[in-house]
């Protein structure tokens, strides 16, 4: 592949993650927020839909990898990706804003609803998510160019999610801060969503494999993923830190109103988060040039970890928390890269070892693994709600000091624990270094299992 289509193809896959990532940060981080404070949902009612949420999320995770198996035995003259990316993406839009309209139902009715359009919204999802980041590892076999897609995919998602997170609260309530409100916000995010897809539809040409096709049986989806011990352990590091990162994420909104009594600050602070996240996309391959993967993920969580300690110590105050943030949400944007290069270098291992090549199938683990990080996440908030009292609470004042502590145990202690096991299991099961992913790619060109048209 040339230079300037290995450009266009960074930059035209990046663009499509924008409108992508506003989606999926309204469901993974607002969903709960529009049900609690804009619905007022009540406790028995939340308790199911949190119910739904959690098995919904797990069910869909586990229809992710059956997509991949799908997706490496799709072959049309638009590709194997974009059919499937092009038809979750306008499902994907059209369910999106339908949770978030209020058709007026509450109680069995509300639940029933919300279960069937939920479940609906993870299918479609699937179909648009496995298409677009199984695409990643057929655009290059290098690590490095690898690395460059994944950064710039992953600044363009950054740009998507904080705008929705900087821009939700005040936005809405501009608009009148009622259901109508947030369903107007909602549609604006799906229009841009579906233009940033057409852009990764057009601009992205995909390569055309030399050899046979092998067909991928389900036998083939249970071995690439039981048999590949790299990327099993890499799954498991990466749902620890997922479940730790989302969890803190999806309490900022109840931490900056209940515990700081300001929710007015949750924007510029988010603003803080995206400016520092963005800022440690941009550092990554500054550093990569002089650390090493293992050495610059150990970097990364140190960060993170020191960045949960100011955290959850500091007073109600906006520099000590903003400097929490800030080494929090650089380090993270550090690990969110590396994880995913070293689940796209489980590709070639896996090949290597079982002699088949599954790359949408082991892909299909990045999404499978961020709906299990969401939806333990997710519940992990809606649990800590009910029983710490803050979604009763009328207002701020009601919320009791043991319930104050409650939430911040979860919202900093509890993810530090996870992200700390995570790491652990990192350093001592991972082992795909450079060397290594470099013999690999050269035994498999020697077999003549891995060439490019």
């Amino acid at each position: 592949m040339d230079a300037t289509t290995a450009r266009r193809n960074r930059w035209s896959f990046a663009v499509g993650t924008v409108g992508r990532d506003m989606v999926y940060s309204m469901m993974a981080l607002f969903l709960i927020v529009y049900l609690t404070e804009v619905l007022d949902l009540d406790d028995a009612t939340l308790w199911w839909v949190n119910g739904i949420l959690l098995a919904a999320r797990i069910f869909d995770a586990f229809t992710d990898i059956v997509m991949g198996g799908i997706i490496d035995n799709t072959r049309t003259r638009w590709g194997q990706f974009k059919p499937w990316i092009v038809a979750g993406m306008m499902s994907v839009a059209l369910i999106t804003i339908l949770l978030f309209t209020d058709l007026g139902l509450r109680g069995p009715g509300y639940v029933a609803l919300f279960a069937v359009v939920y479940i609906a919204w993870g299918l479609a999802w699937t179909m648009n998510d496995i298409g677009y980041w199984s695409m990643l590892p057929a655009l290059t076999f290098d690590q490095r160019e690898r690395e460059r897609l994944g950064a710039l995919a992953k600044v363009f998602a950054t740009i998507g999610l904080f705008t929705i997170v900087v821009a939700i609260i005040p936005v809405t309530g501009m608009l009148g801060g009622d259901a109508r409100a947030w369903q107007l916000f909602t549609i604006g995010a799906a229009a841009i969503m579906v233009l940033g897809q057409l852009v990764t539809l057009v601009g992205v040409r995909e390569p055309q494999r030399t050899g046979a096709v092998e067909h991928t049986t389900v036998r083939d989806v249970a071995r690439a993923i039981g048999l590949n011990d790299q990327l099993l352990w890499t799954a498991l590091a990466m749902v620890l830190f997922l479940v730790g990162y989302n969890t803190t994420t999806s309490f900022g909104v109840y931490f900056f109103k209940y515990a700081y009594r300001d929710e007015n600050m949750f924007s510029p602070f988010a603003a803080i988060l995206g400016v520092a996240q963005l800022l440690g996309f941009a550092l990554f391959p500054l550093l990569r040039k002089r650390f090493s993967r293992k050495r610059l993920f150990s970097i990364a969580m140190g960060l993170v970890g020191l960045g949960y300690l100011v955290f959850f110590f500091s007073p109600m105050d906006i520099v000590p928390i903003g400097i929490a943030g800030l080494l929090l949400f650089v380090g993270a944007s550090f690990v969110i890269v590396l994880m995913t290069v070293f689940l796209t270098d489980c590709i070639e291992y896996g090949q290597w070892k079982l002699g088949h090549r599954n790359g949408a199938v082991t892909f299909a683990l990045q999404p499978f693994i961020n709906k299990i990080g969401g939806a333990v996440g997710t519940a992990i908030v809606g649990a800590t709600l009910i029983l710490t009292g803050i979604n009763a609470a009328r207002t701020p004042d009601d919320v009791t000091e043991a319930g104050l502590l409650g939430m911040r145990l979860m919202m900093m202690g509890f993810p530090m624990v996870l992200m700390l096991a995570s790491y652990l299991i990192y350093l001592r099961f991972y082992r795909i270094d450079e060397a290594f992913h470099a013999e690999i790619v050269a035994d498999l060109r020697a077999r003549g299992q891995l060439a490019d048209a």
